[in-house]
């Protein structure tokens, strides 16, 4: 990018995957969740940034300053036929935001994922966090009323790993 102070995108590389665990963080701390993460930089290299990486992330800088991340993943809807894009984290850093940096990266994530077949985006707000509510509905997203998210994790998730969920 240089140092001219112009904002650009680009895909992380493993280089960055420090980096990027501090916005991952710098995200749970803002929702008030920083003891939720326990994920480590050697864990986004490992499942992000290997042959078989289950994810990618933008990384937007301005002057070689990190200034905000989309971490993305791609899925499949059986009714619809297609690929999907799903962002998992979008953290923009407090000096950029009101800056548009959030839509510009929510923009080229659809960009990737459209280039690769996909024709929707999934995500999941924090449902205490109604500025993030507010902006994805000016990108013309909408509130699904008719799914609930569910999650085995833990103890659970172990359990049905092992068989032992009984019907």
């Amino acid at each position: 990018m240089g140092d001219d102070g112009r904002l650009s995108i680009r895909l992380a590389g493993v280089e960055d995957a420090e980096i990027v665990h501090t916005m991952i963080y710098a995200l749970a701390e803002l929702l008030g969740h920083e003891r939720k993460v326990v994920s480590t930089v050697e864990d986004l290299i490992e499942h992000g940034f290997s042959r078989q990486a289950a994810f990618e992330v933008l990384l937007a800088e301005r002057g070689g300053e990190a200034m905000g991340i989309c971490l993305f993943f791609y899925s499949f809807s059986t009714w619809r036929g297609a690929l999907g894009v799903y962002i998992q984290d979008l953290y923009v850093s407090e000096e950029a935001r009101g800056t548009g940096l959030g839509r510009r990266l929510v923009g080229e994530t659809c960009r990737i994922a459209a280039a690769q077949g996909a024709n929707h985006l999934r995500l999941v707000v924090d449902t205490n966090n109604s500025g993030a509510q507010a902006f994805y509905e000016t990108l013309g997203m909408k509130v699904r009323d008719d799914e609930l998210i569910y999650q085995a994790s833990g103890d659970a998730f172990l359990a049905l790993a092992a068989g032992d969920g009984s019907e």
